[in-house]
Formats: C-alpha cells, sequence, structure tokens
C-alpha cells in the first residue's frame, strides 16, 4: 500500500523564518492531518480480524513538521481494490478459484472480492482539511 506524507524539510527551513507561532500551528495541522487520516482510515476499512485496521499507524517526523501514515497488512490494497472478477482496475482474475480457508476449515469457491476503498477516501479528507488549514496559517 501507499505512504502518504505530510510537510517536508523544506517546509521546515521555510517556516523558520516564521518564528516559533506558525511553527507550532504548521505542527499542529501537519499531526492532525495525519491523525485524520489513520482515523478515518480505520473506521472506513472492513472489519475483519482487526489485523486491517490495527495495522494503520501514523508516525510525526522532523519535529512535527512531517507525518508518515502507513498500512501494514499485506492484503490492504486487495481490499481497496477488490479483486477477480470485481478487481476496479479489470485486471482482476476473470476465471473463478478455490482456496482453502484455515478460518472457516473448508475450501471456498470465489470469483473476487469487491472493493471495499478504505485509504484513498481517508487521504483525500486529510488532503482537504491539511489545505484547508494551511491557507488559514499562509493568509
Amino acid at each position: 500500500m501507499a505512504n502518504i506524507r505530510y510537510g517536508s524539510r523544506r517546509l521546515a527551513k521555510a517556516v523558520q523564518h516564521f518564528g516559533d507561532g506558525i511553527l507550532n500551528e504548521v505542527r499542529l495541522i501537519v499531526t492532525e492531518s495525519a491523525r485524520l487520516i489513520q482515523s478515518n482510515a480505520r473506521s472506513l476499512a472492513p472489519e475483519d480480524d482487526g489485523n486491517l485496521k490495527k495495522s494503520i499507524e501514523v508516525e510525526i517526523l522532523d519535529g512535527g513538521l512531517s507525518a508518515v501514515v502507513t498500512v501494514g497488512a499485506h492484503y490492504a490494497i486487495y481490499v481497496e481494490y477488490g479483486t477477480g472478477i470485481y478487481a476496479v482496475n479489470g485486471d482482476g482474475r476473470k476465471d473463478p478459484w478455490v482456496y482453502w480457508s484455515d478460518k472457516l476449515g473448508q475450501f471456498v469457491y470465489t470469483r473476487g472480492m469487491k472493493a471495499q476503498p478504505f485509504w484513498f477516501p481517508a487521504v483525500e479528507i486529510g488532503r482537504r482539511y491539511f489545505h484547508s488549514e494551511m491557507r488559514k496559517v499562509v493568509g
């Protein structure tokens, strides 16, 4: 899955010219944007054993001027885009298949799984928030 990063070292240098007040506001906006993405991605992620939701993490970097939001579950991309005949991009497997499910204790026949977008809708919410708040700071 993708990593989303807000802020940069270049931003950090530019903000230092404006003083600590603005610097603290920017730190808050970066952190809030990252946490907003995390919370929305977790709430939009489908219910499973909880691994997908728990794998969505935030790391605050550069003294709060950057944040990275990651999804660690290896199957997140299949949830986001779907599989088989339901794959969003149309590149999914066209013929049905059978696999063994340890969870169900039986073989499962499937044609795929419909997409359950959770990541990009959450990123879009965070992006809009970040831009809206930054416009207030820079005027």
